[in-house]
């Protein structure tokens, strides 16, 4: 549990002090709250009532906000516990252009793999980092590659890169493989993957265009196997502006 984290039952009262935590997002309720899903370190997802924060002039509501690293406490009796208290834990992740649509992204995959109430610090640690390699490296696709191959492991779909599936033989750099989700890669002369880029993925070198491709195509198919019917909304998004800054070029 974080250094700074307290937690205590006060006559009955559930009561959580200074918890690393991210916004996910948030909704209004009633007429000046809003109830807050949250990522905590030690807490994993959890929901939160912000009474009062969209009030004029509220402190609070310019904090809770996604990608803005903090520091929060709350308490209650009931399912629904009341935030209390927030501040920024310096220093400050400023995302804008093509690092805030990879932010958004990385945000929806947290939400759809995450359930709550269920820790992973693991991730919690592996989220912040990205987002702060996202404010201040243009290798996104390497940053999203690793993220995803470590969310798949830590939420425990990992990816089978060691060795085939269907034989005990090492993943080879100049063979092609087909990659199943759930099952792992097979060789097949005209698959879709090569062997150079699933050892790629493994240490996390994505040196070449093809094996970016590559290694996007695949994680692709895999998170969308273990989220059937769940379309994210993060990559339409970025499809738009692709597609924006297309005509806007041409």
């Amino acid at each position: 549990m974080s250094g700074r984290c307290r937690v205590w039952g006060l006559m009955s009262d559930y009561v959580v002090q200074l918890q690393p935590a991210f916004v996910l997002h948030g909704k209004n309720y009633r007429e000046t709250s809003v109830i807050v899903d949250l990522l905590t370190r030690d807490f994993g997802r959890l929901s939160l009532l912000a009474k009062g924060v969209r009030k004029n002039r509220s402190r609070t509501a310019g904090l809770l906000q996604p990608f803005v690293p903090l520091l929060i406490s709350y308490q209650g009796k009931a399912e629904l516990k009341t935030l209390t208290h927030v501040e920024m834990a310096p220093p400050a992740i400023i995302l804008q252009g093509m690092s805030l649509y990879c932010g958004l992204y990385v945000n929806e995959l947290v939400e759809a793999f995450l359930h709550q109430h269920d820790p992973h610090p693991e991730v919690f640690d592996d989220f912040h980092r990205c987002l702060r390699d996202l404010s201040t490296d243009e290798s996104f696709d390497r940053i999203l590659r690793g993220f995803e191959v470590r969310l798949l492991e830590h939420t425990g779909y990992g990816l089978q890169l060691q060795q085939e599936a269907d034989r005990d033989a090492a993943i080879r750099a100049d063979l092609r493989y087909r990659y199943t989700p759930g099952l792992g890669a097979q060789v097949q002369a005209d698959g879709a993957f090569s062997g150079e880029t699933l050892i790629a993925l493994r240490s996390g070198k994505l040196d070449t265009d093809l094996v970016r491709k590559e290694a996007k195509r695949l994680l692709r198919s895999v998170l969308d196997y273990h989220l059937p019917g769940r379309p994210l909304k993060s990559r339409q998004l970025f499809a738009q502006l692709l597609k924006s800054q297309r005509q806007t070029t041409c």
